[in-house]
């Protein structure tokens, strides 16, 4: 139906926005607001697509600043993110490909509004809780949809890690933070990251806080080399096929 995005129902009041298996965004509709999390890499109209769903007032949040969950924003009036991942949003938005592609279309990235752990969003009838979790990023985001139980986790949990980037934070810390939002697996049954393509069990923070712990303890004798368009690195596997990419010390 869409040129690159393939939506997904996931229940009566959520969807799974597939950018070609390289990002994904979701949907959330309630009585009187709807919700865009994350917009993906702004090749296709999301707006767009959106309004095939509902026609009510849109609210977009971006779980991180990173490139392949914000780029999508152009195509709405303004967007949510924690004010520690400002810095990375906007580089990113400075990416020299990024400004001649918006040139040559006419297009522009609405201004930014900051939100802080704890705030929460009444769509009616549904409501979603921010709760940050400083790692992959600085400024990460996860979205609490209390009725549904579902937690939205953009990159911060999900079965392929990134923590080598120069924004990470320590893996130590991380395992801190990590440890602190515990609480979640009593509030939420399912999780919903990324760059997934189904809803996955709440068991995934245990198996990734395991990851994270093994890899602060050293126990990395098997880990193997992890090759990005960065640099190189290493991969801890923690569950199967799902790993912590990581910088060697």
């Amino acid at each position: 139906m869409f040129e690159r995005i393939a939506v997904k129902k996931i229940n009566s009041h959520v969807w799974l926005m597939d950018d070609n298996h390289e990002a994904t965004g979701y949907l959330v509709v309630g009585n009187k607001k709807a919700l865009v999390i994350d917009t993906m890499n702004g090749v296709e109209n999301v707006l767009n697509i959106v309004r095939t769903i509902t026609d009510l007032p849109v609210t977009v949040i971006n779980t991180h600043g990173h490139c392949d969950h914000i780029y999508g924003n152009v195509f709405f009036e303004d967007a949510l993110i924690h004010e520690l991942d400002l810095p990375i949003a906007y580089n990113h938005m400075n990416f020299p490909e990024f400004k001649a592609e918006l040139e040559k279309r006419g297009l522009t990235m609405p201004p930014y509004e900051t939100v802080k752990d704890g705030d929460r969003i009444d769509l009616g009838g549904l409501h979603v809780r921010l709760i940050a979790l400083s790692g992959h990023t600085p400024g990460g985001i996860l979205v609490l949809l209390e009725e549904d139980r579902i937690l939205f986790t953009g990159d911060a949990i999900n079965r392929h890690l990134w923590m080598q980037l120069d924004e990470s934070l320590p893996m130590e810390s991380f395992y801190e933070n990590l440890k602190s939002v515990m609480y979640l697996k009593n509030e939420a049954d399912f999780i919903l990251h990324g760059h997934a393509h189904d809803l996955e069990n709440i068991s995934l923070m245990d198996e990734l806080l395991k990851g994270v712990f093994e890899i602060c303890q050293g126990q990395t004798e098997n880990d193997k080399a992890y090759h990005w368009f960065g640099g190189e690195g290493r991969q801890h596997e923690f569950a199967k096929n799902s790993v912590i990419c990581y910088k060697q010390k």
